[in-house]
């Protein structure tokens, strides 16, 4: 349960990265949000249902 107000959007939200970050591991490149989504720093996201979300922002050239 989220305990802000007003509270963080829920992680099957279209707004679910405006969720407050309780957790960064630099290390590794993501960030947990209050709603249980795990957020790479490529943009990916897990979560916490299980289902994956891809990156959104480009992480190569194209060849």
């Amino acid at each position: 349960m989220c305990p802000h107000k007003p509270r963080c959007p829920d992680a099957e939200a279209s707004d679910r990265e405006a969720a407050r970050s309780v957790r960064r591991d630099d290390r590794v490149g993501v960030v947990e949000l209050c709603n249980g989504v795990l957020l790479w720093d490529d943009t990916g996201e897990l979560l916490p249902s299980g289902r994956i979300t891809p990156p959104r922002r480009p992480t190569g050239s194209a060849a």
